[in-house]
């Protein structure tokens, strides 16, 4: 994980897409393309039945090819799905763009995109040594740590969920920031041993392995002072039940009360609780905003040269039809880091 920088000529033609320019004369070999949308609201856990193949017009002002997409639905039946994806333009009658470039946009599962020229994020080729890399949950990451959880010299850290996009590079940035201890969890001893192996966690347990809250006292005897939280439930719990006076929740997702069954869900996060031991409850959203991704693309950027720093990445092989499967696989916990599908 932790191998040399790859030179951007030496990136793949595939992922790259077609960079070749075009006219509006040559505009009807991409009139369409094929996209992933979802077929049925989703009421409990989410399977292959949810989503279908579709093909749909592509007309705008910039017509861009899809080279990889970060598969997270927005779970509205009929229209595509998904939400960051990065491709090459293919053509544009914008000056701001033009073809070749690199961009990345919120146009989600599909093989081309088109519109307004404002709509694409025009990225630095040479910023990272892989173009995945904008995909990623950083700037969630980061905004959540060292803003919202404010972690800095001394403090001790959990993080849940910790193999996943936002918990893998949380984990590090807290690392980063100062952090003394960072403890991790994750769903299976493989797991485990590549937080502290690889992504160089202090500790890390599998939350299968007895409570949360008797692990962290084995791992934090004298509590934690964060926690970055993307499960809520049992490892919540867990985690208040260890903190210290003033320890700072940033509580970013709470997957074990939005999947699967509403049976078979946790319960919300008890809020009462965690006032009666004095903690802090930070929940947040981030909006990615341009000051938000700056400061994530400058961090990151150091850290990576600096040699301080693993981006986790699973990038899934294939064309624009598995993308649902690499989403439901996502959500089972068969990847590590941060997944994305590399159309070819």
């Amino acid at each position: 994980m932790r191998g040399r920088r790859v030179p951007v000529k030496n990136w793949p033609e595939a992922f790259l897409g077609s960079i070749s320019a075009a006219t509006r004369e040559t505009r009807t070999e991409h009139d369409r393309a094929r996209e992933i949308q979802l077929t049925a609201q989703v009421t409990g856990a989410p399977g292959l039945g949810h989503f279908t193949v579709a093909t749909a017009e592509v007309d705008g002002e910039v017509l861009v090819r899809a080279d990889c997409t970060l598969p997270v639905p927005a779970w509205q039946p009929g229209q595509r799905v998904g939400v960051a994806a990065i491709g090459t333009v293919v053509r544009s009658d914008s000056p701001e763009l033009e073809a070749g470039d690199l961009v990345q946009s919120m146009t989600g599962w599909s093989e081309y995109s088109a519109g307004p020229a404002g709509s694409y994020v025009k990225l630095d080729r040479d910023l990272f040594a892989d173009p995945g890399y904008h995909l990623g949950q950083g700037p969630t990451a980061y905004y959540g740590m060292a803003e919202v959880a404010a972690v800095g010299e001394g403090d001790v850290v959990f993080v849940s969920g910790a193999a996943g996009g936002a918990g893998s590079l949380a984990g590090q940035i807290a690392k980063c920031l100062g952090a003394a201890r960072v403890i991790g969890s994750a769903g299976s001893p493989a797991k485990v041993d590549y937080l502290v192996d690889e992504l160089g966690f202090d500790a890390a347990f599998d939350y299968h392995d007895g409570s949360a809250a008797d692990r962290l006292r084995e791992l934090a005897p004298e509590g934690i002072s964060a926690f970055f939280d993307v499960v809520g439930g049992e490892q919540y719990q867990g985690a208040l039940q260890v903190a210290r006076p003033g320890a700072r929740f940033a509580l970013c997702g709470s997957l074990s009360s939005q999947l699967g069954d509403a049976a078979q869900r946790c319960p919300a996060p008890d809020r009462a609780a965690a006032g009666a031991r004095g903690v802090e409850l930070l929940p947040f959203s981030c909006y990615h905003t341009p000051e938000q991704i700056a400061a994530w693309r400058e961090h990151f950027s150091s850290w990576l040269g600096e040699g301080r720093f693993v981006y986790p990445q699973t990038v899934v092989e294939g064309g624009i039809e598995d993308g649902p499967q690499a989403f439901l696989a996502l959500l089972r916990g068969s990847y590590r880091g941060n997944v994305s599908v590399r159309l070819s």
